[in-house]
């Protein structure tokens, strides 16, 4: 497996983006909500496009030249919705009142900061907060692991894929520092649970890794790449783009995700 120093460092890069969700609540007055709907549906178009056009289309060359046209296509088939499912099961594994992709606002932390600390309901928030950290951790798992393997394939089409899952764990790491901020009054500390959220991608590369390294063959190659697609297919339909539908610019969600295909096609003519 060549590239894994460059693919580990995307992962990490990816996973920790999403302390910029918490330096966002720790430095802004208001939430930016046509900016996080564009870069959201940005972020789908881009991973959506690279699933369908090159993700899947590696893993059918692959798996076509090393078991027949037939069984490699129902492979690919198989490897894509197994990717979907595994994303499912992690979803209900993850109560649905601690959804870690319930939209807040940075607004809300300045609000909450009318009341005095000692009226906050600290236990509870702060439970939400850590709860919000583990179900982000949790759904951020196989992302790390999507990111790695892309990046172990072709570092030009990794960077893609990091940078866009970078732009959609930016809300993430609001939806931690929020709950954090209201239950200790301290932004440090909404930072730092919002930033140490994002380490399961990389660890999700590890264990990927670690798991995968001595079996890797074409076969297996094939089936990853293709689960991959299916991974990153499933979230930006049910977390990318009605997050950005929750922030009220749907529209505009709709052109980012159009400008995110266009960018993804240009730069995969070029690069």
């Amino acid at each position: 497996m060549e590239n894994v120093g460059l693919a580990f460092a995307l992962t990490l890069f990816a996973g920790l983006s999403t302390g910029i969700g918490g330096a966002i609540a720790f430095f802004a007055k208001k939430t930016s909500t046509k900016f996080l709907s564009v870069s959201l549906g940005f972020s789908a178009g881009v991973m959506i496009y690279v699933s369908m056009v090159e993700i899947l289309k590696e893993s059918m060359h692959t798996l076509q030249e090393t078991s027949g046209d037939i069984l490699g296509a129902w492979l690919v088939l198989i490897g894509f919705f197994s990717g979907i499912l595994i994303t499912v099961i992690i979803d209900k594994l993850v109560p649905a009142y601690e959804n870690p992709h319930e939209i807040k606002m940075v607004e809300s932390m300045d609000n909450d900061n009318t009341q005095p600390k000692s009226a906050r309901p600290t236990k509870s928030l702060m439970r939400v907060g850590f709860m919000t950290a583990l179900a982000i951790g949790i759904h951020n798992f196989p992302e790390g692991l999507a990111t790695f393997m892309a990046a172990v394939s072709d570092p030009a089409l990794g960077l893609s894929i990091a940078v866009a899952i970078a732009i959609h764990n930016i809300p993430e790491g609001i939806a931690v520092s929020v709950p954090v901020f209201y239950a200790t009054g301290s932004k440090k500390k909404a930072f730092l649970y919002s930033f140490l959220s994002g380490l399961a991608e990389p660890a999700g590369a590890l264990v990927g890794f670690l798991l995968l390294r001595s079996v890797m063959n074409d076969l297996m190659f094939g089936m990853v790449f293709s689960a991959v697609a299916g991974i990153m297919v499933f979230i930006s339909f049910d977390e990318l783009l009605p997050a950005a539908k929750e922030y009220g610019e749907h529209h505009l969600s709709i052109y980012g995700l159009i400008a995110g295909m266009a960018v993804m096609g240009i730069s995969m003519i070029y690069l």
